[in-house]
């Protein structure tokens, strides 16, 4: 269940929230007026987040090559890791 708090809470209530999105790794959602406004979470699950990102585009980048017939073969991708590798 997300964890909803009002907008005066992150000011007055900072190192609860704080405490909360460290301790859980989840985000505190945020609301002003009554509305969902900012979700605040740990830099740590931000950036496990945004790898997790990073690799689901990488994933889709692949899908689509191999959906276009751009695939490399194993023997071809050997030879070029080696080479690399010799530099």
């Amino acid at each position: 269940m997300p964890k909803i708090r009002e907008y005066a809470d992150l000011f007055n209530n900072y190192e609860e929230i704080s405490l909360y999105c460290h301790s859980y790794r989840e985000p505190v959602f945020i609301t002003k007026k009554g509305q969902g406004d900012l979700a605040v979470m740990g830099l740590e699950t931000y950036e496990e987040l945004m790898g997790r990102l990073e690799l689901y585009q990488a994933l889709q980048v692949g899908l689509e090559q191999i959906k276009q017939g751009e695939i490399i073969t194993e023997e071809n991708m050997m030879k070029s890791l080696n080479e690399y590798i010799e530099k």
